[in-house]
């Protein structure tokens, strides 16, 4: 019997949030700052594609680039921030907080599901920067997330798929693995087939050309100069043939993103 993929897609516009539905996403992952990993998106973007979108949109909870050990005035705003996503209609928040020992700060995580209740929690990947996934895995039970995003540990899951596999069975539908990181055409069917859980978290994107004619190349706003003039949006065509392979097991040499 084929397996019933859930794929997630991570968007930063509402562009790219739209390409997701049409292509068939089941879930958006709604961020900003995707060059460092994803911080907090703004009220007006969360708003924008609340009302443009029908499918379930989760919104990334992360006041700052960097690690996942917060002071308290990053912990206020997050709590602002779930307390925000929730008013605004998201189904969902993702975040995630280690202590300095790179444990999981599960009395801040369980008073952050206090705040956002009914929403679903997705605690994001920090759960790979863990000291100890299994140890992690426990604690995320304990405090009552609905869902954990792992690449098993690794840079790119298709190289944790083992470990991947590992944490499902141990959480025994507890909560849901989903597997992320590196999610390609090629790597998707097997990372579902050998690891044994049914969600995925993906790009799905291509890196476009700014539509500016005048073009200041002498100044870069931000870290990696010429960035101002690309930006990564997800299309809706490969969201579809993604989708395709994963349940099919379609191969392509397209490389993930």
């Amino acid at each position: 019997m084929r397996k019933s993929v859930i794929l997630e897609i991570c968007a930063d516009s509402v562009e790219s949030a739209l390409a997701a539905e049409r292509g068939g996403a089941h879930r958006i992952e709604l961020c900003s700052g995707l060059v460092e990993g994803g911080t907090t998106p703004s009220c007006g973007l969360i708003s924008t594609v609340r009302n443009k979108v029908s499918i379930p949109i989760h919104v990334m909870v992360r006041p700052r680039h960097g690690d996942f050990c917060y002071g308290t005035d990053d912990y206020e705003a997050m709590k602002q921030d779930v307390l925000t996503a929730r008013r605004l209609g998201a189904d969902g928040v993702v975040f995630g907080i280690l202590k300095q020992d790179g444990r999981v700060d599960m009395d801040r995580t369980r008073q952050l599901l206090k705040l956002v209740r009914p929403l679903k929690i997705t605690f994001h990947r920090a759960f790979d920067m863990s000291r100890n996934l299994d140890e992690a895995l426990e604690t995320l039970i304990a405090t009552g997330v609905d869902r954990i995003l792992t690449s098993g540990g690794k840079q790119r899951v298709e190289d944790g798929i083992p470990t991947v596999k590992a944490l499902a069975k141990s959480a025994a539908g507890r909560l849901v693995i989903m597997a992320g990181g590196g999610i390609s055409e090629s790597n998707a069917h097997r990372v579902i087939r050998d690891s044994g859980v049914a969600e995925l978290h993906a790009s799905a994107s291509v890196l476009v050309s700014s539509q500016m004619l005048y073009r200041n190349e002498n100044i870069a706003l931000g870290g990696i100069k010429g960035r101002e003039y690309h930006r990564a949006l997800v299309t809706e065509d490969k969201v579809r043939r993604l989708l395709l392979a994963a349940a099919n097991g379609n191969c392509h040499t397209e490389k993930a993103r």
